[in-house]
């Protein structure tokens, strides 16, 4: 009597709440999936005004003390760099050796550093770790090597712990106007700082010669500034040339030639570094500053840094910044139906409670989401948008800053001016990063930016993704529970079947490990893929007629047979429970290293995920649903394709008209070339 009154233990909260999500999966990813999107879109309505975290950066503190005596001899080294152009027979290295001159005359620690063109050769484990910076091809001649040109200032009030890295791309063969202006701006504020008695850190001028590129030129120095080498193995590096002397025939006087080394010279740990440059004077605007951020696989560099120097160029230089941002999406009618709904929402929220804060301009917002496609995009493509890149990858926080002229760079009337404004603005930046105590740690290193001036962090664009991937896991449960349920309702209904057998308990064990075998096909699959991912740099690596073969094993023999199981419906269940709990996964860890990619991802996966399901069986059905699922699932099929996704994209962000078949292979040999992660991401 008491055992039958006993009551029955009901499953805790959690347990409860499981199993209604699990038996209401279809609502509850419809429900997520929406959700996510709308969280997606309403990312630049709930951007936040940039602040400036660390107190210690205070800039705009102090004035300015850049003199025009600074710009008038960078005014003379900017016209003597031009006037090499005009004489006849004169080599790369003229450049080199002038601004050496002019860095010596400074009393700066000068050397050369000789770098030479490194091949583009996939490295499938360059992720995880560095490359080694002294493989250099055996036939390289003497003339295939750049020159860096790198000038050392000692801070007075320092202890050479701690460097801020100026960097100006040059090309050594012919400076332009552009490339001659911006070497000025960095040596008037590089002549400025030899002289003040403020200076904690010590500057480091890194003229990279950029005629193979400015991002191997940066690169190549900081591989062999951070690999210091002893010894005889540092010699063969810092030779210039076989028939030059080892100061590539520089004939100077005794006390510049004793501060001119080819020894490599090094300050400390580089606490952050700015790349300058000077936009071409065809491409004027009113006094523009554009800043570059994204460096490779979608890292960012610390918000402070680009927050000193929009509040620097705004509120002192009167200049307006600007950041990269899809121009197709200014001119879209949907986006712009999008934002006026958002802001006719924001009316009626404001009318309702004047404290509620919801809701932009419609024109703010369509500028916030084509600035927010564009970070988004470049962070995703893991390609650095300039050669600042090359510094986060030893993590040194560093832009790129591109100055825009008002007028003609030839208006040399202006250039005085011009010069002023952006040598200011470097000395301000500079004396900001010099007042820190410590790197950069106060404000955000993962975040999108929605202007220059307003930014989503990490903490709210992560609601979009959580939403767009949470029906994956609950969808996988619900698939292998009902898989669960058939061979039950199978059984049961057979008439075969005895109602106690004594092996009953071991089918029982064998039935619930039947995931593996579909666990299996699925490890096939993303083992075919690796292999595929892998095949540039297999190739690279093998004869020809080897690589042929390996090619037909992979392109054209069969690995599983596709059809053996999934004719019936509980196996199929499985075998999409275990696929999509592989995607979900997936997305999390790309969610870890490269947010954007996994966001992307996840908008083209999910609904793919979710709607999965054998056509052969849909055809058989006959149904309206049988037929509207295979027709979403042909069409998602095909824009998750990836060359079918970038000519959608392509098409609908620039017109179809500009749609070319090379693109596609252009912009994957170009993730292959930079060992993008979003590479294997897309394999």
């Amino acid at each position: 009597m008491a055992e039958s009154e006993t009551p029955k233990t009901r499953p805790r909260p959690l347990v409860r709440l499981g199993i209604f999500l699990i038996s209401h999966s279809l609502l509850v990813s419809v429900v997520c999936c929406t959700a996510g999107v709308l969280a997606l879109l309403l990312l630049p309505v709930l951007a936040k005004n940039t602040y400036i975290s660390e107190n210690a950066l205070m800039p705009g503190s102090a004035n300015a003390m850049l003199s025009s005596e600074d710009i008038s001899e960078a005014h003379r080294f900017m016209n003597d760099l031009t006037g090499l152009n005009l004489k006849t027979g004169e080599t790369g290295i003229e450049s080199s050796r002038l601004i050496a001159r002019y860095m010596s005359d400074l009393g700066a620690d000068v050397n050369y550093h000789k770098f030479h063109p490194q091949p583009n050769q996939f490295r499938p484990l360059h992720f995880f770790s560095n490359s080694d910076s002294r493989i250099i091809q055996e036939n390289i001649c003497c003339s295939s090597h750049g020159v860096n040109t790198v000038g050392i200032i000692r801070a007075p009030r320092g202890d050479g712990k701690e460097a801020i890295v100026l960097v100006t791309p040059y090309n050594s063969h012919k400076i332009d106007l552009a490339e001659a202006l911006s070497l000025a701006i960095a040596y008037s504020v590089f002549s400025l700082l030899t002289r003040v008695t403020w200076l904690a850190k010590d500057i480091i001028w890194l003229a990279a010669d950029s005629k193979y590129g400015e991002y191997a030129s940066v690169s190549a120095w900081l591989r062999d500034y951070q690999t210091p080498v002893f010894g005889d193995f540092e010699k063969p590096y810092s030779e210039i040339c076989c028939e030059s002397n080892a100061r590539h025939g520089l004939k100077e006087s005794e006390i510049t030639e004793r501060k001119i080394s080819d020894v490599f010279r090094r300050a400390g740990t580089m606490a952050a570094a700015l790349v300058i440059k000077v936009s071409d004077g065809n491409k004027q605007a009113d006094g523009t500053l554009s800043i570059y951020a994204e460096a490779s696989n979608g890292q960012m560099p610390n918000l402070d840094l680009i927050n000193i120097v929009n509040n620097l160029a705004v509120h002192r230089q009167g200049l307006q910044v600007k950041v990269e941002k899809l121009l197709s999406l200014l001119d879209s009618k949907w986006l712009r139906i999008l934002g006026e709904v958002f802001e006719s929402v924001g009316n009626i929220a404001r009318s309702l409670n004047p404290q509620w804060k919801f809701g932009i301009p419609a024109a703010d917002y369509m500028e916030g989401a084509a600035t927010l496609a564009s970070s988004l995009y470049y962070q995703a493509l893991g390609v650095p948008t300039g050669s600042h890149g090359a510094f986060r990858d030893y993590q040194v926080d560093a832009i790129t800053l591109e100055i825009s002229p008002k007028v003609a760079l030839n208006n040399k009337i202006r250039q005085t001016e011009f010069l002023q404004r952006g040598g200011r603005l470097i000395e301000g930046v500079i004396r900001s990063v010099n007042n820190l105590l410590e790197k950069f740690h106060q404000s955000f290193f993962l975040y999108l930016l929605t202007s220059p001036s307003k930014f989503v962090s990490v903490g709210v664009y992560m609601i979009a993704f959580a939403l767009l991937v949470a029906p994956l896991p609950i969808v996988a449960a619900s698939l292998y529970s009902d898989a669960n349920k058939w061979d039950s309702s199978l059984k049961k209904h057979d008439p075969t079947s005895s109602p106690k057998s004594a092996d009953d308990e071991h089918r029982n064990i064998l039935r619930s490990w039947k995931w593996l075998y579909a666990a299996k096909q699925v490890f096939i699959i993303h083992s075919w893929g690796v292999l595929v991912s892998l095949l540039p740099y297999l190739i690279c690596q093998m004869p020809n007629w080897m690589s042929k073969v390996l090619t037909w094993l992979i392109l054209g023999s069969p690995i599983i047979d596709a059809d053996a199981s999934q004719s019936q419906k509980r196996e199929w269940a499985i075998l999409k429970s275990v696929t999509i709990s592989a995607a979900f996964i997936g997305l999390c860890l790309m969610s870890v290293i490269n947010f954007a990619t996994a966001e992307i991802g996840a908008l083209l996966l999910v609904p793919m995920c979710l709607l999965a399901h054998p056509l052969r069986l849909d055809v058989r059905a006959h149904s309206l649903k049988a037929f509207t699922r295979a027709g979403c699932n042909l069409v998602l099929g095909f824009i998750g394709f990836p060359p079918a996704a970038f000519f959608v994209l392509k098409g609908s962000f620039e017109g179809f008209e500009s749609v070319n078949i090379s693109d596609f292979w252009n912009w994957i040999e170009s993730l292959w070339a930079w060992n993008s992660a979003t590479y294997l991401y897309i394999e």
